[in-house]
């Protein structure tokens, strides 16, 4: 088993759940980058998802398409990113998760690219625009170099759920709402129907993302699934802060707040 696995796991023996955050890799620099990651860790996050900058992020809303402009700025490069993860893991020992889009594979070179994040200690990547039926294209690559393809779900996807959840690894992402990424005040998914489609299915723990920005987010929708995804209201702080360390602080200051809403 992975990093993902044994992660679940072993919070399965403790009754609690995932706390799953994202951070935008180089916003504001690689350094800070390392830092808000180490921190997170920390105040307990269970599993990180990296953001890799992108020009044209689709799944994305403002906050995190902002923060993909900060880090390309920098001149930020995916090996850049790759470095920092191989020197962050002798310390951060939850799983990393990249996210990024297709066509930043593709250009890097499949091959190279699953090799590289297992030899630098990735457990997983998450591509918002390559539909499920389209994986082919890479997933014995990634299976070689024990890389989770995560599969995304939407309350969209039923006719697909029972096809998708059957085939995924690492963890299920299922998507709260319809659009792109953001903090929400409210959600009109009716999660209940929907988890209980996915839950016909799925042998896979599952999480749930897109707009859980507050503790009392977590406090609601943490009885449905096996984590949630908090990724926005983060990176939202890291914008607003004038500072490296100023960033640091509030940002491990809120995911203490998620921790401690998680398990309550």
């Amino acid at each position: 088993m992975g990093r993902i696995q044994d992660k679940f796991d072993e919070l399965k023996n403790i009754n609690t759940k995932a706390l799953i955050t994202f951070v935008t890799a180089g916003d504001p620099t690689i350094e800070a980058t390392k830092k808000i990651v180490s921190e997170i860790e920390q105040k307990g996050a269970d599993l990180i998802e990296l953001g890799i900058p992108y020009s044209d992020p689709i799944a994305e809303g403002p906050v995190i398409q902002a923060a993909n402009i900060r880090a390309l700025k920098n001149d930020i490069k995916i090996k850049n990113i790759m470095d920092a993860v191989m020197e962050m893991r002798t310390q951060v020992k939850v799983p990393i998760v990249y996210l990024l889009y297709y066509n930043c594979i593709f250009q890097y070179g499949a091959d190279k690219f699953f090799d590289d994040c297992k030899n630098s200690g990735v457990d997983g990547v998450i591509i918002p625009d390559l539909p499920f039926e389209e994986q082919d294209e890479i997933k014995d690559t990634a299976l070689k170099y024990s890389i989770d393809i995560i599969s995304l779900v939407s309350p969209t996807s039923k006719d697909r759920v029972e096809r998708i959840a059957r085939s995924a690894r690492g963890f299920l992402y299922c998507v709260s709402s319809l659009g792109v990424t953001g903090t929400r005040e409210s959600f009109d998914t009716n999660f209940e129907e929907f988890f209980s489609i996915i839950n016909k299915s799925v042998t896979i723990p599952t999480a749930l993302g897109f707009g859980i920005s507050t503790p009392e987010h977590i406090k609601k929708l943490k009885g449905y699934c096996d984590g949630l995804i908090v990724g926005s209201a983060i990176v939202r702080r890291v914008g607003e802060s004038s500072t490296e360390d100023e960033a640091v602080a509030k940002v491990g200051e809120f995911v203490s707040s998620l921790r401690s809403a998680m398990d309550e």
